[in-house]
């Protein structure tokens, strides 16, 4: 897991006018929630959150008017079709804390020999982790799994300290025979029949 150390600065304007100055001045508004306190209104520095936010999971540590808090990604709205932050909601944490997160799986390995398709019927798992030590991804091999096969959440290895918070046999993979295959191999033995 990744952290970054961000400067934060308090705001006291708040509205559409208010944000799109922020933007224009290179920042990003954003609430931070948590632990029963009230929220508080932030600008943070775009560039630098934008390069942060490329990693999942990340861990900020905003220094907010000389005081230092903990914070994880809760919501993120970006431009629908430039792709710019426009807002983020933060929550906060503390070293020791559990927080539920979503990570990504990740797989490696080759399916045996033959014409497979995988599915990824999830492309993350909802795990507990302590909120300094949250995986960005976990990965499972998919060596040697053929037509029929499937890994459930149970079977995929998860870093020490971290729990599964979805059904532990929920299908997260699975191989399917490919259908273009069994087309084929159908038309030649109708056309070998006739």
């Amino acid at each position: 897991m990744s952290d970054v150390k961000l400067t934060a600065e308090t705001r006291t304007e708040f509205g559409k006018g208010a944000a799109r100055r922020i933007r224009r001045a290179a920042k990003v508004p954003a609430v931070v929630y948590g632990h029963g306190a009230e929220p508080i209104h932030i600008t943070l520095p775009g560039h630098e959150l934008q390069l942060a936010l490329r990693k999942s999971n990340v861990l900020l540590t905003l220094d907010i008017d000389g005081r230092t808090a903990l914070a994880i990604p809760k919501a993120v709205q970006r431009d629908p079709l430039r792709g710019y932050l426009e807002h983020v909601d933060l929550l906060t944490v503390k070293s020791g804390e559990k927080v539920t997160v979503e990570v990504y799986v990740h797989t490696e390995g080759d399916l045996a020999p033959g014409a497979y398709l995988l599915e990824h019927v999830l492309s993350t798992l909802t795990v507990e982790a302590e909120a300094t030590h949250i995986p960005e991804s976990v990965t499972v091999s998919i060596a040697g799994l053929a037509a029929g096969d499937s890994l459930l959440a149970k079977d995929i290895p998860l870093p020490e300290g971290t729990t599964l918070v979805i059904d532990e046999d929920a299908v997260v993979l699975q191989v399917l025979a490919a259908q273009a295959e069994e087309a084929a191999a159908d038309s030649e033995a109708a056309t070998t029949e006739a």
